[in-house]
């Protein structure tokens, strides 16, 4: 007769989802994402804290390029010589 296999009596262990992070080249985007895999290792309950860390780091992110200085704007364009 077959070995009865028992039937699970809770939630499963945290697992890796196995979702590849492709880099951007971008240090500040790469390490937001790699924080990510923090939530691999975490109960369901745990994940909600990474993501929002995350998107927060994210929109840091993105505010910050708002006030790097950009190129100087056009000034008045010298007199022809004709």
């Amino acid at each position: 007769m077959p070995e009865a296999v028992p039937e699970p009596s809770g939630p499963a262990d945290p697992a890796p989802l196995g979702v590849d992070r492709t880099p951007t080249g971008v240090a500040e985007v790469d390490a937001r994402l790699a924080r990510l895999a923090d939530a691999d290792h975490l109960g369901t309950s745990g994940h909600l804290e990474v993501y929002e860390d995350v998107h927060q780091g994210l929109r840091d992110t993105l505010t910050a390029l708002d006030r790097r200085p950009g190129p100087p704007p056009p000034g008045p364009r010298p007199p022809s010589a004709a």
